[in-house]
């Protein structure tokens, strides 16, 4: 049987992204999002609902995204459903399902989504430029893009 893992997401996040880095260096950014829905019950009012969704972003995606993003900024996120399993203190089982990103791409305001490479200059003059899309850990091919 055929398995298919695939996540896609436009949110915005609801905390600043919080990194840390593993023993060997690698980044690695834990993002929430929220992810709203609308639609109209059967007496005809429309219901807003929330989706909170916790995301894992890891290597330089995770340093840019912790750079460039806050609280409140729209996302557009593509991963894979990973399950965390672990046991707490008291020995019970836990576990957190939650996205791994394989690409965080920023949404700016109104004008849709933004497609460059992360800027070398210093904070001062990077902070007045739009932020840029964070590259993917692999080479894609833009025929592969599903929109």
């Amino acid at each position: 049987m055929a398995s298919y893992n695939r996540v896609l997401l436009i949110g915005n996040l609801t905390r600043n992204p919080e990194i840390r880095y593993t023993p060997s260096g690698t980044a690695v950014a834990d993002l929430g999002m929220a992810v709203n829905e609308s639609f109209k019950n059967k007496a005809g009012e429309v219901v807003e609902q929330v989706c909170y969704v916790d995301v894992v972003v890891w290597g330089r995606q995770a340093e840019t995204a912790s750079e460039y993003l806050h609280k409140g900024s729209p996302v557009f996120v593509e991963g894979r459903l990973q399950l965390d399993q672990w046991e707490n203190q008291q020995g019970e089982k836990r576990s957190k399902l939650r996205v791994r990103a394989d690409r965080v791409q920023f949404l700016s305001g109104g004008s849709g989504s933004r497609n460059t490479e992360a800027p070398s200059a210093p904070k001062e003059q990077a902070a007045a430029a739009p932020p840029p899309a964070v590259p993917a850990p692999e080479a894609e091919d833009d025929d592969d893009v599903p929109f």
